[in-house]
């Protein structure tokens, strides 16, 4: 990692937002390379209805999430937990885990990988996969590139 040089100011009107399915949208906000490797920050904009993110775990990195507004389930390990507006759940690196929004609920949740994780491209693939411009299978075959591998889950399962 090294010390970012200058601050980093992004507007909300300059960030680029992608869309994750019919319900999710992803927003970019800062990737590792140009924070220094401090961290990566997205917001995850999960409407009524969204699957979310599959369980899964980062080898390299904490994911953070803070609930703008809504309600979100977020699976931690085997546990489910449901947070709120202005909830915070650091899940540390090598923790399976899964996210969405509460049944009948959105979910408007800042996202920060701690330390950053280049990972921009990864969100970038899941747009192509849902338009249909890529195939799924390159999302299994990126997880060392990303960081991003996933495993299974009775318990999220067994949620719906």
């Amino acid at each position: 990692m090294t010390a970012t040089t200058a601050p980093l100011h992004v507007r909300a009107t300059e960030a680029t937002v992608l869309a994750d399915g019919p319900t999710s949208l992803i927003t970019l906000l800062a990737d590792a390379d140009v924070t220094g490797g401090a961290l990566t920050a997205n917001r995850a904009t999960l409407h009524r209805g969204s699957p979310g993110a599959p369980p899964h775990l980062h080898t390299s990195a904490a994911e953070n999430f803070f609930v703008l507004d809504g309600v979100l389930d977020v699976l931690v390990g085997e546990e489910i937990t449901t947070l709120h507006r202005g909830d915070l759940l650091v899940v540390p690196a090598g923790t399976p885990h899964a996210f969405a929004p509460a049944a009948g609920e959105s979910a408007d949740v800042l996202v920060l990988f701690t330390p950053g994780i280049v990972r921009f491209d990864y969100y970038r693939l899941l747009e192509r996969v849902y338009r249909g411009e890529a195939d799924p299978a390159e999302i299994a075959a990126s997880g060392e590139r990303y960081d991003n591998h996933y495993v299974d889950s009775p318990v999220w399962r067994a949620r719906g």
